[in-house]
């Protein structure tokens, strides 16, 4: 099997980036929320595991480095004469959720959490290496260089933290492993 980005089985459509970049707008919008959601995960598992104070130690500068990524996009979309606008569903979220394990133990849900959190980093990474490589705007092209340089470091610390928890306890599940193994979004 080929090898893509960070491990992804299925790669972006290639097509994608032309339709990205004539939707600047869309796609900066989509992306300031989705640094907005990334900050609150990293929040949502500081608060659910407040005694496992290394992931702790480990998430606090991701929060903030989230954070800083929504106001730079927030910048980008100001600079051109662009607005915030509104949400929009996120698919792949949704669909990595529903493939989830749910349930088990604390550390059997921190490592599915880990995990999510993980396979999201990885495609935004993959796409912003595309927008990095392929978009005209040199600004936007430097900037998401920046941000896929920044998305690969979070997608090594969740996945260091889910192999920690895995190893630890040793476990042999083969529903997880199904799960990371067989992920196709």
């Amino acid at each position: 099997m080929e090898k893509h980005v960070l491990g992804l089985q299925l790669p972006t459509d290639p097509r994608w980036i032309n339709i990205a970049e004539k939707n600047i707008e869309d796609i900066l919008v989509d992306h300031a929320y989705c640094e907005q959601k990334a900050a609150s995960s990293c929040i949502s598992l500081i608060i659910m595991y407040p005694e496992n104070e290394n992931l702790v130690a480990m998430l606090t500068p991701v929060v903030a480095e989230e954070w800083s990524h929504f106001e730079r996009v927030l910048e980008q979309l100001t600079k051109r004469g662009m607005r915030l606008g509104f949400p929009r569903k996120d698919d792949y979220v949704d669909q990595l959720q529903k493939i989830s394990k749910k349930g088990g133990s604390r550390d059997q849900q921190l490592v599915e959490k880990l995990l999510l959190n993980a396979l999201i980093e990885a495609r935004s990474c993959e796409r912003f290496r595309l927008l990095w490589k392929e978009i005209q705007d040199a600004e936007l092209s430097k900037f998401y260089y920046e941000l896929m340089v920044s998305e690969a470091g979070h997608y090594k610390n969740f996945c260091r933290w889910r192999n920690r928890l895995w190893m630890k306890n040793q476990w042999r599940n083969a529903g997880a492993k199904f799960f990371y193994r067989k992920v196709r979004l």
